[in-house]
């Protein structure tokens, strides 16, 4: 299964359940990369633009290239107001940009869906010489602050949580040193998210592929049980985020 269009199908669930990126990373990537009027930035697959608007504000040349189609009408909708945003509906990996160059780069969570061998040399080659890419991403930890739910969430997994087509897409993203790219630096912020039991249910049927494409009756009795353990343990489950930010530059 080609799991790159799942969130495609529920862009406004999506939108509202993904997690939300912090201000202190934006203002490092603009900084790092030097981005404002006159600078070319390049978005691998925007999704409903979580990361997008922070860049469009600085005044920035804004292109963004999107697979999923409702996305794209989603995003368009969004930020139509913005002159300087610009959007194309196809696949990064396949993409002819022709002699077009940048001076960003950047992938919210997106870039780790593109083969190492693919994705890093397609972007070296995009990027004007000093240019930059940053991808980051929120790693949930559900574990740590959650004690027994924790472990009572894990028996529903096991019982009810059978999927057709694992997920398992990774990306080791200090490889990129090894297609070229220099000055790599690692940074990272703490976030926590605070949900009830509904409100659970509904983010992990919005934003996790294997959740989404789950059948039924293993759908319906994944949630229900999800929902009544969390409940079960006061309708309260903390999310510990860790917002990962990876900066790299072209010579």
């Amino acid at each position: 299964m080609d799991f790159r269009k799942t969130f495609d199908r529920i862009p406004d669930q999506f939108d509202k359940w993904r997690p939300r990126y912090c201000d202190e990373l934006f203002r490092d990537i603009i900084e790092y990369a030097n981005i404002g009027p006159g600078k070319s930035v390049l978005e691998i697959g925007p999704g409903t633009g979580q990361a997008t608007e922070p860049f469009l504000k600085t005044g920035c040349d804004y292109l963004a290239i999107e697979l999923g189609e409702h996305f794209v009408d989603f995003t368009k909708k969004k930020f139509g107001a913005y002159e300087n945003f610009h959007i194309i509906n196809d696949d990064f990996e396949t993409h002819d940009f022709g002699e077009r160059k940048f001076d960003l780069v950047f992938s919210a969570a997106t870039i780790q869906w593109i083969p190492e061998e693919i994705g890093f040399p397609k972007v070296f080659n995009l990027l004007k010489n000093g240019g930059a890419l940053a991808m980051f991403m929120t790693y949930t930890d559900e574990k740590t602050s959650n004690g027994s739910l924790y472990n009572e969430i894990q028996k529903v997994y096991d019982e009810h949580f059978h999927v057709e087509t694992k997920y398992t897409c990774s990306l080791n993203y200090d490889n990129v040193v090894n297609y070229g790219f220099v000055d790599l630096n690692y940074r990272d912020w703490k976030k926590t998210r605070i949900y009830n039991a509904d409100e659970y249910v509904e983010y992990l049927s919005g934003t996790q592929v294997e959740h989404i494409t789950l059948q039924e009756p293993y759908r319906s009795n994944f949630n229900n049980g999800v929902r009544e353990a969390v409940i079960h343990a006061g309708n309260r489950i903390i999310l510990d985020d860790t917002i990962a930010l990876y900066l790299t530059r072209k010579p």
